[in-house]
């Protein structure tokens, strides 16, 4: 089960009832940017609760799951290493995760610390611009910033449940991945994408029919990759001397294509 909350409080709300064991094991990661999700989350499973906020995860494990299973760690960074990395490909911005620090709460308020914990580097990034569309009466009739939050807890559901499984989807995320963090190459790390579904499908016109991209933006896309004579594309070496720095408006169009791509399989397998 999955709940969404604007608040603190409800998170808190959520909290395993102390009373009800002799201890609590707590995990904690941080994160940046710390507004990567954009509002705070919930995530209630039968051995565990997480809450998501501004920078920090918390994930609360009755005490006999934690000592009974020792990949629970491992699995929940894992978990939440895919949901940043189902919003990035929305956001096309770059993220840090720590690894886990993790103490045992007493009902008497003592805790027991062990620290794995690395440092989270925090990078500055570009805030949206938001618009909210209102109807005569002023009742809301579209919301820029409700759509994206929602379409970023979609995304990173989709990518938690299959990353793991599909081997497939894995490669094609940590090419997108590439493409964010090595800003130089985007576009070879983005091509990747294309020239995999390609060879996936068994050639591009099944690839396209496959995953519903036109003949246009197909086209569209191997020539900002591979034809203009761009400093983060694939050619470089055959326009020496003239060469530019694509244009935002380009590298959107590219990443737009390269996303859709990655949603139209993850669509697929779901």
């Amino acid at each position: 089960m999955f709940y969404r909350h604007a608040t603190l409080s409800f998170a808190l709300a959520t909290k395993i009832n102390m009373n009800d064991m002799e201890d609590i094991v707590i995990l904690e990661w941080k994160f940046s940017p710390i507004d990567y999700f954009e509002e705070n989350i919930c995530i209630k499973r039968d051995a565990y609760i997480i809450t998501i906020t501004s920078g920090t995860i918390e994930a609360q494990i009755r005490p006999e799951i934690y000592d009974n299973d020792k990949s629970i760690l491992d699995r929940l960074h894992n978990a939440l290493n895919d949901r940043f990395i189902g919003v990035q490909m929305l956001s096309h911005k770059p993220y840090e995760l720590s690894k886990a620090s993790m103490y045992r709460l007493h009902p008497d308020g003592r805790k027991d610390i062990t620290i794995f914990a690395e440092p989270c580097v925090i990078k500055m990034t570009i805030g949206e611009v938001d618009f909210i569309v209102k109807d005569k009466d002023k009742n809301v009739i579209s919301d820029s910033k409700k759509k994206r939050i929602q379409k970023k807890i979609e995304s990173a559901e989709l990518v938690e449940k299959y990353r793991q499984k599909d081997a497939f989807l894995a490669s094609l995320l940590k090419s997108y991945s590439n493409a964010v963090n090595d800003p130089d190459n985007e576009l070879v790390h983005l091509y990747e994408i294309r020239d995999a579904v390609a060879k996936r499908f068994k050639s591009e016109s099944n690839a396209k029919h496959a995953l519903g991209i036109s003949g246009t933006r197909w086209s569209r896309f191997g020539k900002l990759t591979n034809d203009e004579p761009l400093k983060q594309g694939r050619h470089r070496g055959k326009n020496p001397g003239v060469l530019r720095d694509a244009t935002e408006e380009e590298l959107k169009e590219v990443r737009d294509i390269a996303r859709n791509i990655i949603e139209a399989y993850l669509e697929s397998l779901n």
